[in-house]
Parts: structure tokens; sequence; C-alpha cells
């Protein structure tokens, strides 16, 4: 045992966070050669052309998302000076803000998705049997599932 580990479950998390740290540099440098945005960026605008308006509030934009608030405004920020998105007040509140895909960014993010999802597949997915696919999208939400019940309880917490 290692730090309190057993043996297949230091392999399971060990494999995790060395496989995680690996395909990100892949998708990066690839999205970066190929693209000229980064794997932040890429999310950015896949939640904002996934959206009907393709528009959405900064904070909606950074619920979703995998960053901190202050990493999607950073984000937006590059992509705003890049023109691939632009900001626009949010009028019925005052005090929010929308982040909105221009024409720009969605020629840039579909561009970049095609050379993205080959890559996704060749290195990720095509490993795995539909079962398997199955069995890891079932795992990853029960994880997040975990996770979303803890941080509830935890502000739960706080407020009482």
């Amino acid at each position: 045992m290692v730090l309190g580990f057993t043996g297949i479950e230091r392999d399971a998390w060990g494999g995790f966070l060395a496989t995680y740290a690996r395909v990100i540099r892949v998708v990066e440098a690839d999205l970066m050669d190929n693209s000229r945005i980064t794997h932040v960026e890429f999310e950015v605008l896949l939640r904002l052309w996934s959206d009907p308006g393709h528009r959405l509030r900064m904070q909606d934009l950074s619920a979703a998302s995998l960053l901190t608030r202050s990493g999607v405004s950073r984000a937006v920020e590059r992509l705003e000076r890049a023109g691939l998105v632009r900001r626009e007040e949010a009028r019925e509140d005052r005090r929010g803000a929308w982040a909105v895909l221009t024409d720009a960014g969605s020629t840039r993010f579909r561009a970049a998705a095609r050379g993205h999802v080959p890559l996704v597949r060749r290195i990720f997915l095509d490993l795995f049997t539909p079962p398997e696919l199955q069995a890891l999208a079932a795992g990853w939400r029960r994880v997040e599932q975990h996770l979303e019940q803890a941080q509830s309880e935890r502000a739960r917490l706080d407020r009482d």
C-alpha cells in the first residue's frame, strides 16, 4: 500500500491523473497548432456555439465550465480581443454581462472542431468499445453528481 491506496486504487487514480495530463497536452498542442486557440478557449466557444442564441450570461458560462469565474472572464477577454466573442451588458439587470459568439468565432470554432473531433476519437474514444464508453460516461456522471451533492451540502452548511 502506498499512501493508504491499494494497488488497484493507486493504478486507477494514478492512471486517471497521468492520462488526463497527457491527453490535455496533446489536445492543447493540436488546437494551438491548427486553430490558434487554447483548449479553454475552445470550451468557451463550444458552449456559446451550442446555445441556440449563441450567447450565455457570464455566470452561466462559468457555472457550465470547468473554469473558475475569473478563468472564464480571462478566456472571454482573450476571445474578445481576437474578435471571436463580444460582451454585451445584461440590460435586464445591469449587473451581469453576456458573452456572445461572433460570426468569426463561429467560423473559427467550426474549423477547430473539424480537427479536434477526429483527434479526440483517435487518442481516446476509439480505444474503447461502446459498452466501455457507456461505463466510462456513467462513472464520470457518478463522480460529477457526488461532487455536486458535496458542494451543495457545503453551501447549505455555510448558510446555516
